[in-house]
């Protein structure tokens, strides 16, 4: 970062866009190197009303710990792990199926 940014506080499904203004996509999850974003269209519409219902190859969105792996519904999404105790920034978007 140089001395001209500012930090910004990223949230899960928040657009991030480039200097120039141009949209990249939407941010995905989260680890020690930054955070990751989404250029599929369809990504940025799941929700937690997205829920499989036990159909073959239907998914589930849901986050993930990246540290324990734990799992959990993506409308709790919590502000740490509840199984270890990792950041938020440890929490990402996972898809189960």
């Amino acid at each position: 970062m140089s001395d001209t940014d500012e930090r910004v506080d990223l949230g899960f499904g928040q657009a991030v866009y480039d200097d120039e203004g141009i949209r990249l996509g939407t941010v995905r999850g989260f680890d020690e190197h930054g955070f990751y974003v989404t250029t599929d269209e369809g990504i940025g519409a799941m929700s937690g009303e997205h829920l499989a219902t036990g159909g073959a190859g239907e998914a589930e969105l849901m986050w993930r710990c990246w540290d324990c792996g734990e799992m959990g519904d993506i409308e709790e999404l919590p502000d740490s792990c509840p199984a270890c105790g990792a950041a938020r920034e440890s929490i990402y978007y996972w898809i189960e199926d």
